[in-house]
């Protein structure tokens, strides 16, 4: 379990630093707009994203 959960967040790093690196002015936009942002709303979608993970990730695991 613990090698699984390793391998995901070292999957989270690879996939944040490759679009840092491929598109570095569009992520500072996306961060500026972010900050603009009401913490409820953020709030709202981290949790939405969240549930669309476990879900996705639950599928991918009993096919």
């Amino acid at each position: 379990m613990w090698s699984d959960l390793g391998s995901a967040l070292c999957l989270v790093m690879v996939l944040e630093g490759l679009f840092l690196f491929a598109a570095p002015d569009a992520w500072k936009r996306a961060a500026a707009q972010l900050i603009e942002q009401p913490s409820g709303m953020l709030r709202r979608l981290g949790g939405i994203f969240i549930v669309v993970g476990l879900l996705s990730l639950f599928w991918v695991r009993s096919v």
